[in-house]
């Protein structure tokens, strides 16, 4: 049973409606109500018994909000469940599994770091993967209007879904492109 649900992104405005920001995104969806509070370096609430945590770090030192939390609730990998944007899915796709590679996750290698595992739950958001240019610019910049209802429409289907059960599952909006 998940008990702690990171989502991850950078904090700040101009950080707000990036493509690296689609785990603050979708937490923001699912959640619009929670009381937070500032807690292990994030935004802590809870939802009934489960903790709900925004890093307040920047990405690539997630594993400190992590750890501090994980340690502090003594928890188990298969009790932790990862939000984040995922480039090698697609734009519009979204998938749940456990363990896996990090895929050059800064984010992700941060928690592994910090925790020694890796084999906790993700729920992976495709952002897809730019044709040309740097990576690192295209994390950061903000998504265009037809992708940003393009993840509204995946959002939704997620909230409809039972993602934080652990069952892999995957959710996919087709794009009109």
């Amino acid at each position: 049973m998940i008990r702690l649900i990171a989502f991850l992104g950078n904090p700040g405005k101009e950080y707000s409606e990036t493509r690296h920001n689609a785990g603050f995104m979708l937490c923001d969806y699912l959640y619009p109500n929670l009381s937070w509070q500032v807690k292990f370096h994030s935004a802590f609430a809870k939802d009934g018994n489960t903790i709900i945590l925004k890093p307040m770090t920047m990405m690539n030192l997630s594993g400190t909000a992590l750890s501090e939390a994980v340690s502090f609730y003594k928890l188990k990998d298969d009790e932790i469940m990862i939000v984040h944007d995922d480039l090698e899915l697609p734009l519009g796709k979204a998938k749940v599994q456990k363990g896996g590679g990090l895929q050059g996750h800064n984010g992700l290698r941060s928690i592994k770091e910090r925790l020694g595992y890796d084999s906790f739950y993700r729920l992976r958001i495709g952002i897809g993967r730019p044709v040309h240019g740097d990576v690192r610019l295209y994390v950061t910049s903000p998504f265009k209007s037809d992708e940003k209802i393009t993840l509204s429409q995946l959002f939704s289907r997620i909230q409809c879904g039972d993602i934080f059960s652990g069952k892999n599952t995957e959710f996919t909006i087709l794009q009109n492109r």
